[in-house]
């Protein structure tokens, strides 16, 4: 369900959720559900001599108890496992069973969190609330959750919106929780500005179904996991995977980033050259896609002697890393270049220049699971003509660029049923290409944010520069907002992209590198091969 365009230039006022919008809690709080339920579940199995089933962290997550009050989300939970429990009292143990005492026993393992995490918040968020105050838009945040005080002061943005409503207000003005619109209205009276006037910023579908619910004039879904169609069906006007794809600015409003209104380099080459005027890059470079065209066999995507001489030559200035999600020792022999870092596998392997002992190996634990997903795959997808399933150390990527339109579903569906049988795995996205990996908070822009604080330049001494051109890059894109340049190889217009500007296609990638090169070695030559 579609209410507007993907642009408002008349806003009075912006409203944001704050676990998985502003602050990166959402794995916290999940976590937490998951070791209430299961442990209240097995215990009851065990009791009753019943099967025990755990709570799902992703679909239980996201269907019962996202977003919602506490004591909702328990019930609702229960109630999809009929099981009903009495309410009892706020002043309930954490060991009764009751919906208020589990309620509790949530709390404290959360608490617990809290305690020994600091919390962070999304770099694409600080990014748009600046630009929102910068607009002169006003903003609130607000959740269900009585420790919102203490999570956003954790997170350095306390101060950073002009009203919250929280759950202590819920609890204090008597007034229902999310899906119902009454704590999205309070944010809005606070700051004096009409529903239909205001956008509403949510990663639940219980939040953006009231967004719907209080008529607010804009409902904008962030789905940091595979729930963006849920989020439309809810009624999400827009959905992107981070608020970095946003930007606001006066005048021309509240618009989504696309590869095709992003500026090229080349438009704003002083901008990037006067960024580097006092430190040096450290560059990543995505390899399909960016160092090499796309084609229809990967196997087939070679480096050519050209672009490896551009990129040696770069790694003798300042720091190169090659990020891919191909295979480590894969990318190593089609880079076949000692002075850079490889960082293979999405980043689950790293490893630095030729000489050095720096490296990291994530998901080792996941392997065996992987290859059983592989055997599976293979035999279920043997008949689908065109599908390539390429397993590489960490991950599973099933290829499908030469599948008939007519049978792309068909690849899905089989990906998302050995994805049901192996629940600690996921499935990411690339051009053409359904990947399955380990569960873990681990991507491309983790990786970048890990590699910056070990390559010899130093996290404090670098600019980091990322080119890319896949949905994956997108992770880093989303990682490096508001203290990297990241640059998107444009070959789908109307992607959305957390990009600040494009390059057109591998050579423009070349003649950006050399030019990277020439002021990299010189900093005054802030002219040359770029004109």
């Amino acid at each position: 369900m579609i209410r507007h365009t993907a642009a408002r230039t008349n806003l009075a006022a912006a409203l944001f959720d704050m676990d998985g919008v502003v602050t990166d809690t959402a794995k916290a709080h999940a976590g937490a559900w998951k070791r209430l339920f299961d442990e209240y579940l097995r215990r009851r199995a065990d009791h009753l001599g019943e099967a025990f089933t755990p709570f799902d962290p992703r679909s239980d997550y996201r269907r019962y108890v996202d977003g919602k009050p506490r004591s909702d989300g328990i019930r609702s939970f229960l109630d999809s496992r009929g099981i009903e429990l009495p309410d009892g009292n706020e002043n309930d143990g954490p060991d009764k069973e009751t919906v208020c005492g589990l309620g509790n026993r949530k709390d404290r393992y959360f608490h617990e969190w809290l305690e020994a995490n600091p919390v962070r918040a999304y770099p694409g968020t600080l990014r748009l609330l600046e630009d929102l105050r910068t607009a002169g838009i006003p903003t609130a945040v607000f959740s269900s959750s009585r420790n919102a005080e203490a999570v956003l002061r954790s997170a350095g943005v306390l101060d950073r919106f002009g009203a919250r409503v929280d759950g202590e207000d819920r609890a204090r003005l008597g007034i229902p929780g999310k899906p119902a619109p009454d704590m999205l209205l309070e944010a809005a009276h606070r700051l004096g500005a009409a529903p239909g006037d205001s956008a509403v910023f949510e990663d639940a579908i219980a939040g953006i179904q009231a967004a719907v619910r209080g008529g607010f004039g804009l409902a904008i879904g962030v789905a940091r996991g595979n729930v963006g169609d849920a989020l439309k069906e809810a009624g999400a006007d827009i959905v992107v995977h981070d608020l970095s794809e946003l930007r606001c600015s006066p005048g021309t409003g509240l618009t989504v980033k696309t590869l095709a209104n992003l500026p090229s380099v080349w438009d704003r080459q002083d901008e990037i050259g006067h960024s580097l005027a006092d430190r040096k890059p450290a560059v990543f470079l995505d390899y399909d896609g960016t160092l090499t065209p796309i084609v229809e066999d990967h196997n087939r995507a070679l480096l050519d002697d050209d672009m490896r001489s551009t990129v040696a030559a770069l790694a003798r200035h300042c720091p190169v890393v090659i990020v891919s999600g191909r295979d480590l020792a894969r990318l190593r022999e089609l880079v076949a270049l000692d002075r850079v870092w490889y960082a293979g596998s999405h980043g689950f392997e790293i490893i630095g220049p030729e000489g050095t002992d720096q490296g990291l190996r994530m998901g080792e634990e996941f392997l065996p699971e992987l290859d059983e997903a592989e055997r599976k795959l293979e035999d279920r997808l043997a008949e689908i003509e065109g599908c390539a399933l390429e397993r590489k150390r960490y991950s599973i990527a099933v290829h499908y660029r030469r599948v008939p339109d007519t049978d792309v579903q068909r690849v899905g569906a089989v990906v998302d049923e050995v994805l049901a049988e192996h629940p600690r795995l996921y499935r990411g996205h690339g051009k053409k290409v359904f990947e399955l990996r380990p569960d873990i908070d681990w991507d491309k822009g983790r990786a970048v944010l890990w590699l910056l604080e070990h390559i010899d330049a130093g996290r404090s001494a670098a600019v980091p520069i990322y080119v890319g051109d896949d949905i994956t890059d997108e992770d880093a894109f989303h990682a490096l907002t508001g203290h990297g340049l990241c640059v998107a190889v444009r070959h789908e217009e109307m992607r959305k992209s957390a990009a600040d500007y494009t390059l057109s296609d591998t050579r423009d990638v070349k003649r950006f590198l050399q030019w990277l090169t020439e002021i990299t070695a010189d900093p005054d030559a802030t002219e040359g091969s770029g004109q």
